[in-house]
């Protein structure tokens, strides 16, 4: 079963993940798609994430997935209803149906599509993981840039704003 993570009302339009059709019309206008099954957008900023997209694309030995950084041009005119500040907070795993996910859950849809990766997903089937692992990834959001940075790190917000996060 697959659940959107995101709904937005966009100028009076609601966009659901009837929107796959937009995914592939507007990615060769963008010069961001590779024709994938797959997308993941993260904050290339971030170089803990710059290594662990470094993993992840060898791991992706089947090449399924498409890794933009949230930076490159056209993005967020390629994903529309993925709003701006969405970016800042989390990575974004875009399947072939246009769903999104994101935090802890587009890990683990990102995994199992790797070879072998379920395997590991398994694991998020026990009833506690699922949550623990969305508070452990919403942690490492809030403290990435102190995460193995540089002094680059001191110029970017110490604090992001998390909606239904206590900081």
């Amino acid at each position: 079963m697959t659940v959107p993570v995101v709904r937005f009302t966009v100028k009076g339009v609601e966009r659901t993940p009837s929107h796959a059709a937009a995914v592939s019309s507007t990615a060769g206008a963008s010069g961001v798609g590779m024709g994938r099954p797959y997308t993941l957008v993260y904050d290339g900023s971030c170089k803990v994430c710059g290594r662990l997209v470094r993993m992840l694309r060898k791991w992706d030995r089947r090449g399924v997935l498409e890794i933009v950084p949230s930076q490159f041009p056209g993005v967020q005119a390629r994903f529309p209803w993925i709003p701006a500040r969405a970016y800042t907070e989390s990575v974004q795993f875009i399947d072939r149906d246009g769903d999104t996910y994101q935090g802890a859950r587009a890990i683990e849809e990102i995994i199992d599509r790797m070879p072998k990766g379920r395997l590991i997903t398994w694991v998020f089937s026990i009833p506690f993981v699922r949550p623990l692992a969305e508070r452990f990834y919403r942690w490492f959001a809030r403290n990435r840039y102190k995460l193995g940075c540089g002094e680059h790190c001191q110029l970017r917000a110490e604090q992001l704003d998390y909606l239904g996060e206590a900081t």
